[in-house]
């Protein structure tokens, strides 16, 4: 989810990107204003807060552990 909307944010294709970031590592090569873009849209999507605090902002550098900190919010909010 997190690369597809990184993907729809640059007009890319998700497939591409995907394999671009595997091929790269772990690092999400996006800016800042493009970070808060896609956090605003993951919020929106699965009614979901994620902590404006540094562990946050550390997970943001990474594709990997960005999307763990979205899966985390995901569950804390919805339980199954």
């Amino acid at each position: 989810m997190v690369v597809e909307f990184l993907a729809l944010l640059q007009d890319r294709d998700p497939g591409e990107l995907r394999m671009e970031l595997e091929s790269a590592g772990q690092e999400l090569p996006v800016d800042s204003i493009l970070v808060v873009e896609i956090l605003t849209r993951v919020e929106a999507r699965y009614g979901i807060a994620i902590r404006a605090d540094a562990e946050a902002a550390r997970s943001t550098r990474s594709v990997y552990t960005f999307a763990g900190t979205v899966l985390k919010a995901i569950k804390e909010t919805h339980p199954s």
